[in-house]
């Protein structure tokens, strides 16, 4: 059978809804007040929207006690948020920052589990030049894909994960939505941010997606992947 794009299509569509699954594509779990005020809408249209995400299969709902908490379904959900923003119009916040907010997103934020923007793709890019990360070629190769090398392998062991543990970690490219370039995804990014949340060399910018990066993580970076000063700070225009 042909999948039926137009029903997601259509839940997408809508600019209240797209803003609801945007605020969630960090990966947590939100109540409806604060979707309302992400969408800047009043709470009852918040709750329409929110049950038809839902009963599309985009949203998954876990109650605790009184509370409800609203998360995307799946990564593929993250996944396909990343490739429609990759195709759509600049936002202007983002594309040219004019706000502290907008140039905190596009310098480092969480997509999903894992880490996205300016330092995200400049980390992406240095691991390639390195030869730490491979693009999947050849026959039945995914383009979408990562290949570590052996000297990846040995790299991200001295971070302490193991790419080829018992529970092997998939490198996935994904195509960040400000900067248009390549950053690390999948399984192996998302285990990525939780190792650099847990070193201290990055931690979360309040209650939103956007992270920054602390002076530990700024050193670190430099000596182990050869960053630049100017793909360490964010963007002061």
């Amino acid at each position: 059978m042909v999948p039926n794009l137009a029903v997601p299509a259509a839940l997408i569509g809508d600019p209240t809804r797209a803003a609801i699954l945007m605020a969630l594509a960090d990966g947590r779990a939100q109540p409806a007040s604060a979707l309302a005020y992400a969408a800047n809408v009043s709470p009852q249209a918040a709750s329409n929207h929110l049950a038809k995400l839902a009963g599309g299969g985009l949203l998954a709902v876990e109650t605790q006690g009184r509370h409800r908490y609203y998360r995307l379904a799946g990564p593929e959900v993250g996944a396909a948020l990343e490739a429609l923003a990759s195709l759509a119009p600049a936002v202007r916040s983002l594309a040219e920052p004019r706000t502290p907010e907008g140039r905190r997103l596009r310098f480092a934020r969480s997509c999903y589990g894992h880490l996205a923007g300016r330092l995200a793709v400049a980390m992406t890019a240095a691991m390639e030049r390195q030869g730490l990360l491979e693009t999947a070629r050849g026959d039945g190769a995914d383009a979408r894909s990562y290949r570590v090398s052996a000297a990846g392998q040995a790299w991200f062991a001295a971070l302490g994960i193991a790419v080829d543990g018992p529970r092997r970690l998939p490198a996935r490219r994904c195509l960040d939505w400000t900067e248009r370039r390549h950053h690390l995804a999948g399984p192996l990014g998302s285990r990525l941010f939780a190792r650099l949340v847990e070193l201290g060399w990055i931690a979360r910018a309040g209650n939103g997606r956007a992270v920054r990066l602390t002076a530990a993580g700024a050193a670190a970076l430099a000596a182990r992947l050869g960053l630049e000063a100017e793909a360490l700070v964010p963007d002061a225009r």
